[in-house]
């Protein structure tokens, strides 16, 4: 039996949450207050320790930044020379070249399930957002068109395909083969994100009508003519140089002996932060020296672009906040309850608990490592339930509806300058259809090769 503590926690959290919707959209009260003043509440009516709550939070937002911020700040760097370089506008003139301007869209998805594969959803992020920006500017088409299709596709590596770290872990926990995993992760994925990214914008675009000014996109100004741009290949090398290094570092055991000297090295340069400070000193020689500027103007450049950022790095870091106190308050407990009292078939299981998990913490990292903890010991002593296809259903669940307890949704949010419910709307519902249709997808795969 699922005890009344627990329901009381769900219900209590399920409040919290349209609360704190309201207060944003409604009260129109600052965010970042909005989420600290309903994570408090919330902790208070769940009944933590007085003296344990406000720590609690700051434990959240602290261990968000302390990824966030750096990848937010130096991903912004190395955008804003690729836009000041005209770097930005060289990929974008290639991609609808290449797509032509009806089909933009398509070349936007393709990037990102490209870039998305060893790179976390948010570094991805911020290395594209200055394409997507030029993109819908030179093509004169939404945000939302570009946009969208860029983030399905990084969405659908960050919780699908080995060997991205998140869905790489959860092939560990269920001792999957990885080699399979990557080719049913394929066959789920491609599909998954041609449907939530280039069909789904096509269908919310003329929907979501964004303000013109958009502070963060006045921050990545195309500069120059087409005939003075940067090389293709030079500027595809240069935004590539960090996702290639994390590749490096994720190989780092097939490449050199574990724990030994140069293991160590390529683990080092393969961490996300430090790929990135590398792929930031690269743009200031590439994009920044070899096109003239002086030291002057790229420190000019790389200081002007961080003052935008400060709102977005709050309001990600008061959401890891949120999720911090639904933990500590004994939310996900309640939801493992409510789950493990359920009689349902072990891939459903493996979904449900990732998505609640998710709609609980807010971390698709959390909720794919936590349910596969639970659903691996039961899979051992099942039958018939292939591993690999348990990791992809899991990290399906995972991403479910990105809400206002996800760094990723204020992410989407502020870049794209949208309200809470135009990121809802376009953000949260492509993430919906992402989890349901990989699961849906997962499903037929298990049917078929039975």
């Amino acid at each position: 039996m699922i005890d009344h503590h627990s329901i009381f926690l769900l219900i209590s959290a399920l409040i919290a949450v349209v609360g704190l919707v309201l207060l944003i959209a409604v009260v129109k009260l600052n965010p970042f207050i909005s989420l600290f003043l309903v994570s408090l509440a919330l902790a208070v009516a769940a009944g933590m320790p007085l003296h344990n709550i406000a720590h609690s939070f700051e434990v959240g937002v602290g261990g968000t930044l302390g990824h966030i911020a750096i990848v937010v700040a130096l991903g912004t760097m190395l955008g804003k020379m690729m836009a000041e370089s005209g770097g930005a506008a060289q990929i974008a003139h290639t991609l609808i070249n290449l797509f032509g301007e009806k089909n933009v869209h398509w070349a936007m998805v393709v990037i990102g399930l490209i870039i998305g594969l060893p790179a976390f959803f948010e570094v991805g992020f911020v290395l594209l957002i200055p394409i997507a920006y030029t993109v819908a500017r030179r093509t004169k088409t939404s945000l939302v068109l570009v946009g969208l299709p860029m983030v399905a596709g990084l969405s659908v590596v960050h919780g699908l395909v080995p060997p991205h770290p998140a869905a790489l872990l959860a092939v560990t926990i269920y001792k999957a083969d990885v080699g399979r995993t990557i080719f049913y992760a394929l066959l789920v994925g491609i599909p998954t994100a041609i449907i939530a990214g280039p069909l789904y914008a096509k269908l919310i675009a003329p929907h979501v009508t964004l303000a013109e000014e958009n502070p963060m996109a006045a921050e990545f100004v195309d500069h120059g003519d087409e005939q003075s741009l940067p090389g293709f290949w030079l500027t595809l090398l240069t935004i590539l140089l960090p996702v290639l290094l994390m590749l490096v570092g994720s190989w780092a055991d097939t490449l050199s002996a574990p724990k030994s000297a140069l293991n160590e090295w390529l683990r080092l340069i393969g961490n996300d932060s430090i790929a990135l400070l590398i792929g930031v000193l690269f743009s200031f020689f590439t994009l920044g020296r070899m096109r003239g500027f002086t030291r002057e103007t790229i420190l000019r450049f790389s200081n002007e672009c961080l003052a935008p950022t400060a709102t977005i790095t709050l309001l990600v870091g008061a959401g890891g906040g949120f999720g911090r106190i639904l933990q500590d308050s004994g939310v996900s407990n309640a939801i493992i309850s409510v789950a493990m009292h359920s009689h349902i078939p072990l891939l459903f299981l493996a979904w449900l608990l990732a998505a609640l998990m998710r709609l609980a913490t807010g971390s698709a990292t959390v909720a794919m490592t936590t349910a596969a903890g639970i659903v691996a010991p039961i899979a051992l002593h099942g039958a018939g339930v292939h591993p690999e296809l348990l990791a992809i259903a899991t990290g399906a669940g995972s991403l479910i509806f990105s809400h206002v307890n996800d760094g990723g949704f204020w992410l989407v949010k502020e870049y794209f300058n949208m309200s809470i419910g135009q990121t809802i709307k376009t953000w949260s519902v492509c993430e919906t259809i992402i989890s349901v249709t990989a699961l849906v997808l997962t499903v037929a795969i298990s049917f078929a090769i039975r």
